[in-house]
């Protein structure tokens, strides 16, 4: 789970049309024993319909904001929770082709009789900062936690090659960003894995600052990305599978010289990168984890959704038990049955071997931060949580760029 494709979502679509067929079928059905044989199978179906869509990759994201109107360093939009929120974000639009940096609200139009019929209600004002790709006009968009966009030279100005990482898969596209003076002799690598339905750029906001502390970094795709092979079955694994990637590009970094490394990982990233840590043979090279908006813990993250998207409690439940079941893999298309505990860290805390750093928005509704607090107060001699008010998921940075630089950089300094 990640932004711009967090599966929020997705999920919260696939409930919410779940739901409402399952409601549907027991209005519609005959009565009597009918009713409760239409509501079964249309129950199960459902339930398999929404694992379903947990376990496989999004081609294309809904858009959620429209442009009212685009200034030289303005854009008005309608307002909503997201386009609201302070910070800097990217602005997707002309189905993803057109890519705009967005900053500070500059403030709210509130509804009036002079106002034309497409800005009716309430709309927001915010800074223009750039469109780094496409040209921006009015219409219907995406908003992302995704300021940046591009490969790090075009993004950021940072050096890099691009390489490939080889993995059971095959061969990975991989950025290999160099540090500030340029050396890739350093004994400490990083190795950024960015979140489900994501893609590389995901992590170019982290790019930065491992730059200035003079650490080489690497950001691989993984299995089923866009631009990487998928997997036997083109499903996620949800960490189960994907850390063997990250385990291909921590050896790429033990080969080109690197003494350890530093995982860094958002949303389902974190999954895949503490399945690294449980079931890696390279796991002691790791010498710190930092973690985004982290997937802590599967079954809490399904229970929220469906909570909050007013699914069934029992198609919730059926839905997440059957991904584990030996059903899965006819039913879901998994290579194997997902293993949920492995994949609990709260109940694990006590295998952690690590430093961990966990930033979480205290906002967000697709990764709630309750498991990082039980994590970090259930191992407060490794853990550490840093909580960012009003920061939805995966927006930390977005919400307060220095804080995240400036602890992050705090925290490795001490482990590197």
């Amino acid at each position: 789970m990640s932004d711009p494709a967090a599966p929020g979502a997705d999920v919260a679509a696939a409930a919410l049309r779940a739901a409402a067929l399952t409601r549907a079928v027991v209005r519609s059905a005959v009565v009597g024993g009918a009713v409760g044989l239409a509501a079964s199978a249309a129950a199960s179906a459902l339930a398999t319909h929404f694992a379903r869509r947990v376990v496989t990759p999004e081609k294309v994201r809904a858009d959620d904001v429209r442009v009212l109107a685009v200034e030289p360093d303005r854009v008005v939009l309608a307002a909503s929770d997201l386009t609201l929120a302070p910070g800097r974000y990217g602005l997707w639009t002309d189905g993803g082709t057109t890519h705009s940096q967005v900053g500070d609200v500059l403030g709210v139009e509130e509804p009036g009789p002079a106002r034309s019929a497409q800005r009716r209600g309430r709309a927001v004002v915010r800074a223009l900062l750039g469109t780094d790709a496409g040209v921006l006009r009015p219409g219907a968009g995406r908003w992302s936690g995704w300021f940046h966009t591009g490969d790090p030279g075009r993004a950021l100005g940072l050096p890099f090659d691009d390489v490939v990482v080889t993995s059971p898969v095959g061969e990975l596209p991989t950025w290999l960003v160099h540090p500030a003076d340029g050396e890739l002799d350093q004994k400490v690598w990083a190795v950024l894995v960015h979140g489900r339905g994501g893609t590389r750029e995901e992590c170019l906001r982290a790019l930065p600052v491992l730059h200035r502390l003079g650490v080489p970094a690497l950001v691989p795709s993984y299995r089923n990305d866009l631009d990487a092979p998928a997997s036997l079955s083109g499903r996620y694994g949800l960490g189960e599978t994907e850390w063997v990637d990250v385990e291909a590009a921590v050896l790429h970094a033990l080969d080109a010289g690197a003494r350890d490394v530093v995982l860094v990982g958002w949303s389902m990233g974190g999954a895949i990168v503490l399945s690294h840590l449980a079931r890696s043979w390279t796991a002691d090279r790791v010498r710190a984890v930092v973690l985004d908006g982290p997937v802590l813990d599967w079954r809490t993250v399904l229970q929220h959704q469906a909570r909050l998207h007013r699914v069934p409690p029992p198609l919730g439940r059926a839905g997440t038990a059957l991904m584990g079941s030996p059903l899965a893999r006819a039913a879901l298309g998994v290579e194997e049955p997902l293993d949920l505990d492995r994949l609990d860290w709260v109940a694990r805390a006590e295998e952690l071997r690590v430093p961990v750093l966990l930033l979480h928005g205290d906002a967000d509704a697709v990764v709630p931060v309750g498991p990082s607090r039980l994590l970090a107060a259930a191992r407060p001699d490794l853990v550490t949580l840093l909580e960012f008010p009003g920061a939805g998921h995966c927006r930390e940075w977005n919400s307060d760029p220095d804080r995240w630089e400036r602890e992050v950089a705090r925290f490795l300094l001490e482990h590197l």
